[in-house]
C-alpha cells in the first residue's frame, strides 16, 4: 500500500514539476513576445531573436519553441495584463533569473538598433513588476547591449 502511495505521489510530483516548467517557459515567452510587440509591430528580426533565445535557454527544438510561442500568444491574448506572469516569476524565480529575463527583454527591444519611448516605458514597468531596482534595470540594459555587439 505504501509503495502504491509513493508511486502515485512520485508521478504527481513529476507532473507538477512538468507543469511548473511549462508555466515558467510560457511566462518568459509571453514577456519576450510583449517586448517584441510593444512598439506596435513585431519584426522578423525580433521574432527570430525570441526563437533563438528560447531555443538556447531551454535547449528545445524549433518545433517545441513554435508550439510554446503559440501557447504564449494565446495566454497573452487571454490576459488583461502582465501581472499574473510577473507574479509567477516573483514566486518561482531567483533574483538572478529575473535579471536574466530583463536582459532577454532588453535584447528584444534593442535588436532593431533603436529604443522608442514606449519600449523604455515597458522595460521600466516590467522591472517594477519583477521587483528589480532601477540600477538592476540599467545594468541589465547595458549587459544586453553588450551581448548584441
Amino acid at each position: 500500500m505504501i509503495g502504491i502511495i509513493k508511486k502515485i505521489l512520485g508521478e504527481d510530483a513529476q507532473e507538477a514539476t512538468a507543469q511548473s516548467q511549462e508555466e515558467t517557459h510560457i511566462a518568459l515567452c509571453v514577456l519576450m513576445i510583449e517586448a517584441a510587440h510593444v512598439d506596435g509591430e513585431c519584426s522578423d528580426e525580433e521574432m527570430a531573436h525570441v526563437v533563438d533565445t528560447l531555443t538556447d535557454k531551454f535547449g528545445a527544438s524549433k518545433q517545441d519553441i513554435t508550439e510554446l510561442i503559440e501557447q504564449a500568444y494565446q495566454k497573452r491574448k487571454d490576459s488583461i495584463d502582465l501581472f499574473s506572469f510577473t507574479r509567477y516569476m516573483n514566486q518561482n524565480y531567483s533574483k538572478e533569473e529575473k535579471l536574466g529575463v530583463m536582459e532577454s527583454v532588453w535584447r528584444v527591444i534593442h535588436i532593431d538598433g533603436r529604443l522608442e519611448g514606449h519600449e523604455d516605458h515597458f522595460a521600466h514597468k516590467l522591472a517594477n513588476l519583477l521587483r528589480l531596482t532601477h540600477k538592476e534595470l540599467i545594468d541589465a540594459k547595458i549587459k544586453a547591449r553588450e551581448q548584441l555587439k
